[in-house]
């Protein structure tokens, strides 16, 4: 359960960076935003790994840049389902995927993968 609350603090504060500096990428309010964060990790746990399987010849064949386009794919499904989150056209979705996608990285240098201790 911690997990899931960190992971949705980081994309949401991905989306929130991605709506500062990306055009095209807009929340209405702070509570859009909480429930694109939570819809987003939904859909990326649910459809995502569907999505990916179906995309995989594109994948290898654009050495993994088409995942760009998937993920973009998955924040734009998300602003369907969210009245208050909306993201315009592709671009901005590629755009918020890239922006959304290096600050997980960076959270996840600094917090860490959670991984267990080792017991010998």
């Amino acid at each position: 359960m911690i997990r899931f609350i960190t992971q949705a603090l980081v994309t949401m504060a991905g989306l929130w960076l991605s709506a500062k500096v990306v055009p095209g990428v807009d929340f209405t309010n702070n509570g859009s935003l909480i429930a694109a964060a939570i819809i987003l990790g939904v859909v990326n746990a649910v459809v995502r790994p569907i999505m990916v399987v179906l995309t995989l010849p594109f994948t290898v064949l654009t050495f993994g840049l088409f995942l760009l386009v998937v993920n973009a794919a998955m924040i734009g499904l998300t602003s369907l389902f969210l009245d208050g989150f909306a993201v315009h056209g592709l671009w901005a979705g590629i755009g918020a995927a890239i922006v959304t996608g290096v600050v997980s990285w960076i959270a996840g240098a600094f917090i860490g993968g959670g991984e267990e201790p080792r017991r010998d």
